[in-house]
């Protein structure tokens, strides 16, 4: 009401100062054909085309959005992600299948049934992809009463009493963390889980995560849709990262990150950016909610994603599929160029008819086209944003 108080009052002061009130008294001619004039003028001056069809194209590029399983949670948010030119990932359960599998056991004073066995009791409470994945290697399955005190450690694993004994089970910062010393030999790719009971290393546990099938085309569809740089973020170590990154053929990626790195390697490529130029990140756990809601936009993938996840994202993807990302920016980018047009071909038709009747060339028919007639074009061209089966189409490999 306020905003358009602000158009009004303006308007108003326009037609009936110098349009009906100026040129009669300043000429001496008579108050009516002006009166006519200062009328069409604020028939013209009526914002209904931009009012309704602005909001409009919004609501359709959110709609057509939703129609392929892309949720967004605001007309700000496709915007956004309409300006988005650098795109940060992180590796698990988004650019990879987050179905992890036991690959490798190496024991170290034990058999390796005893070392899975061990993992599989200090992981028993954890819901982390790679905690299942142990436990659903360990058969049969260990009697959970055996295990007690269970700590989650943030970004390095667990620590649990199993059997009396004081069992970690994570990755290297948490053996460096209880200075657990070891001969790192192994050389087998994926994440390693290290191992350790009562202070003394016990083996560790290679476990293999593939990347998505359609992983390498989502990024390749991105580079398509105008992104300008890809980034991987991920916990794992370097030679996991290196071996991801270039069989997707991301731009660059930074390993060995626990949740609080994450939030400052994003606050570094935010800093990086030019200023007119969005970031999104795109995650799916818990560890990635401070991410997601630092970033301009936050994609989270909603069918395995954390709750946490999808209530900081600005952009939940229904189905985990990363090609929809690259199908979100090109349904955001046509709904901006939608109402980028209804802006100007609105305004064009109002200023010329404004001009026509201020020099009396534009009757009430030609000032009810202008207002009306332009509304209804334009809400037609905003309807265009609902529809979005051609750049499904583009989408596709």
């Amino acid at each position: 009401g306020f905003a358009a108080a602000l158009f009004l009052l303006p308007t108003l002061a326009l037609s009936l100062l110098p349009t009906a009130s100026l040129p009669p008294f300043l000429a001496g001619t008579g108050w009516t054909d002006w009166l006519h004039r200062a009328l069409i003028f604020l028939v013209v001056s009526c914002p209904c085309a931009l009012v309704i069809s602005v909001p409009l194209s919004f609501f359709g590029g959110i709609g057509g959005a939703s129609r392929q399983g892309i949720l967004v949670k605001g007309g700000n948010y496709l915007e956004a992600l309409a300006r988005t030119e650098t795109v940060v990932f992180d590796k698990t359960g988004t650019l990879t299948r987050g179905t992890f599998e036991v690959t490798v056991i190496h024991p170290q004073q034990l058999s390796e049934q005893e070392l899975l066995e061990l993992a599989a009791l200090a992981e028993h409470f954890s819901t982390h992809p790679i905690s299942l994945s142990i436990q659903a290697a360990c058969r049969p399955a260990p009697d959970p009463a055996r295990v007690t005190d269970v700590k989650e450690i943030a970004g390095r694993g667990v620590q649990a009493v199993v059997d009396g004994r004081t069992v970690l089970a994570g990755n290297q910062k948490l053996m460096d963390q209880f200075q657990i010393s070891f001969e790192d030999r192994c050389r087998h790719m994926g994440t390693i889980i290290h191992v350790a009971g009562d202070g003394e290393y016990a083996g560790h546990i290679v476990i293999s995560d593939q990347p998505k099938p359609e992983a390498a085309q989502a990024l390749s569809d991105l580079k398509a849709a105008g992104v300008r740089r890809t980034v991987m973020l991920t916990g794992d170590a370097e030679p996991v990262a290196k071996a991801v990154s270039a069989q997707l053929g991301l731009d660059e990626y930074h390993a060995g990150l626990l949740p609080g790195d994450k939030v400052d390697q994003i606050e570094t490529l935010i800093a990086a950016k030019k200023s007119k130029e969005n970031l999104a990140f795109v995650g799916d756990g818990i560890n990635d909610a401070p991410v997601l809601s630092r970033a301009d936009v936050g994609i989270a993938m909603g069918a395995l994603g954390s709750d946490a996840a999808i209530e900081a994202a600005d952009v939940v993807l229904m189905d985990d599929d990363p090609a929809k990302i690259a199908l979100a920016m090109r349904i955001a980018r046509r709904t901006l160029r939608i109402v980028y047009e209804n802006i100007v071909f609105a305004l064009a038709v109002k200023f010329a008819c404004l001009l026509l009747g201020a020099i009396g060339m534009a009757s009430m028919w030609t000032a009810i086209f202008a207002d009306v007639g332009v509304m209804v074009i334009a809400v037609l061209n905003a309807t265009r944003a609902l529809y979005t089966k051609d750049l499904v189409r583009k989408s596709q490999p």
